[in-house]
């Protein structure tokens, strides 16, 4: 071990794998990089993203309008997304015979669409980089040691490294001295990383769920599991908070594109509520209450004679159609030509503006997300590395940075490992310059 450089990467997600292997390719013979992970199972929340597909980034690739995706960290991510950005992703998975195909939505997967494909890939990717992965074993504590003796009452396992950093106790109780530490743990509110990052002089942002679908027990939704409306807007009364997109009625409630995404903004807010709120729904945008009741009274005075509940001149699933009629108080077998207006405004409010009380939450599937982590001003975005504790890195969950539904959790994940292994890669103190990988002799964009 003597002479090289030791790189401890604490975490065997996405972000710790994709550091390790940026790491060790670039320190090769001259380095020994090691992945600690605490399960058997390293990379478990690559499997199961995308409903076992992996969503493994979303082809948005101009930087400012790819940091508009992240609630939190958006603004730390503009830079690092101009070295390290989808674009780059698809390249690197490319290089190494994975290709991606882009959806109508544009969330990007592998053309096979299983993740296995993703998790083999940096699999042989971490083995041919020579990165050493350790699973069923976590760390414990991380003793910042200055380049001294390391701290009394450590169990020693081996002869000191000159020039080590820090101590580091595994979960066995073993111990050893390395030069650089990553904590890459993710956003489980019981990891060691928000502990150990804490004792290095950390800040930790409160922890609260960031996308998580919405409890309802509502009679008007009723029966309609599975309904799935193709474009709605979810407003949070009294505040700023309104989301739009594709939104799914479960058995319990509301889930889908436009309630994740509220569920990300208003993560804190909503925290703070206790997961009991109101909800404004508008299930015919760019319809508001008023243009409505203008569109069905000429509905009204064109097709007298037609059924309501069976003809429906909006563009949603008729089984809500039929459920938001009978909820305005109209039979279902009225004609248009025998409702008055008040009927017709009740029936535009059901439609446009009907308010729903959200009694809970649920994790969205075993794709959970955090909002909070390790204090974003307390990191350099151009290296990951800790302001208050030089060697030390950060890259995905940990952090205070959550996106959206769609990829781009994975894609600060890959931003943000790439950008630590780049830098922990280099002599400290040196600078670190981007190393993008080649296509055709020419640097990729980004």
């Amino acid at each position: 071990m003597s002479g090289k450089t030791r790189v401890i990467i604490v975490g065997g997600g996405a972000a710790g794998y994709f550091a390790a292997i940026t790491c060790a390719e670039q320190l090769g013979a001259a380095g020994e990089v090691t992945v600690y992970e605490t399960t058997a199972n390293p990379l478990a929340k690559v499997r199961v993203s995308g409903g076992g597909r992996c969503n493994v980034t979303h082809a948005c690739f101009e930087p400012r309008e790819l940091a508009k995706r992240y609630p939190r960290g958006g603004r730390e991510l503009l830079g690092a997304f101009h070295r390290w950005q989808p674009r780059d992703m698809v390249a690197w998975l490319a290089e190494r015979g994975v290709e991606t195909k882009t959806e109508e939505d544009g969330r990007m997967f592998p053309v096979t669409d299983d993740s296995a494909t993703i998790v083999d890939c940096l699999t042989r990717a971490a083995e041919k980089a020579g990165v050493r992965i350790v699973t069923s074993m976590g760390v414990r504590k991380v003793e910042a040691m200055g380049r001294t003796a390391r701290p009394g009452g450590a169990e020693a396992v081996e002869a000191a490294a000159p020039g080590a950093d820090f101590w580091v106790t595994l979960t066995d109780g073993t111990g050893f001295r390395c030069e650089r530490v990553l904590l890459a743990t993710g956003g489980n509110r019981s990891s060691a990383g928000f502990t150990i990052a804490e004792s290095l002089g950390h800040t930790i942002e409160p922890l609260v769920p960031s996308l998580f679908t919405f409890h309802l027990d509502d009679a008007r939704l009723i029966g309609l599991s599975g309904v799935a409306v193709e474009n709605a807007v979810v407003g949070l009364p009294g505040t700023k908070l309104s989301q739009s997109g594709p939104m799914l009625i479960t058995h319990w409630g509301l889930s889908g594109p436009a309630i994740l995404k509220l569920s990300a903004w208003g993560a804190r807010e909503l925290a703070n509520r206790n997961y009991e709120f109101s909800v404004v729904i508008n299930f015919a945008p760019p319809h508001t209450r008023e243009t409505l009741v203008r569109e069905l009274a000429g509905v009204r005075e064109k097709n007298p004679r037609k059924q309501i509940a069976t003809w429906s001149p909006l563009a949603m699933p008729q089984r809500l159609w039929e459920r938001l009629v009978t909820t305005a108080g109209i039979a279902p077998t009225a004609q248009w030509t025998t409702i008055g207006n008040a009927a017709l405004t009740h029936l535009a409010q059901q439609i446009a503006a009907p308010e729903f009380k959200v009694v809970g939450k649920s994790t969205f599937k075993d794709e959970f997300v955090t909002c909070g982590g390790v204090k974003l001003s307390e990191v350099d975005f151009k290296t990951m590395q800790s302001r208050v504790c030089p060697g030390l890195h950060f890259a995905g969950e940990v952090l205070d940075i959550d996106g959206v539904t769609g990829g781009f959790n994975f894609q600060a994940a890959w931003t943000t490992g790439w950008l630590a292994g780049q830098a922990m890669a280099a002599p400290q103190g040196a600078e670190v310059r981007s190393q993008k990988p080649e296509v055709g002799g020419q640097e990729l964009a980004g």
